[in-house]
């Protein structure tokens, strides 16, 4: 299963998703509507905290000449819908933006992110 995750900034949760779901063997890519200039340095620090490396992350813009590569596509609640309101999507998680709020706010985030991914790649290898 081919997933893409799509936040506005593309710098935290959808990177976030995209560092779990390469770790738990997703073909994943994650991009934003208006990308921010760098991935949040808390959000890499919070993923290097469970052993996860997104330091050679970029915030990426939306390609919708690819969209039709991805089985399934993912937003994180930030917004998506106002910036893009034509984008089509599977699921929305609903996940608060961290950026700018304290290092546990970013520990939250970052485990709600974890579940929500555990849950979409069991969902794939189940009959």
């Amino acid at each position: 299963m081919k997933v893409l995750f799509v936040c506005v900034g593309n710098s935290c949760r959808s990177q976030m998703a995209e560092g779990f779901a390469r770790a738990m063997g997703l073909d994943a890519e994650s991009a934003g509507t208006e990308p921010a200039s760098a991935v949040s340095r808390s959000a890499v620090a919070a993923m290097a905290e469970v052993g996860i490396d997104i330091s050679g992350h970029t915030p990426k813009v939306l390609d919708w000449s690819r969209i039709q590569e991805f089985d399934r596509t993912v937003t994180m609640g930030c917004g998506v819908a106002e910036s893009c309101p034509a984008l089509r999507t599977d699921e929305d998680w609903g996940l608060d933006d961290p950026v700018g709020k304290p290092m546990e706010e970013f520990r939250r985030i970052r485990d709600e992110v974890r579940a929500h991914v555990a849950r979409l790649a069991e969902w794939r290898i189940s009959p």
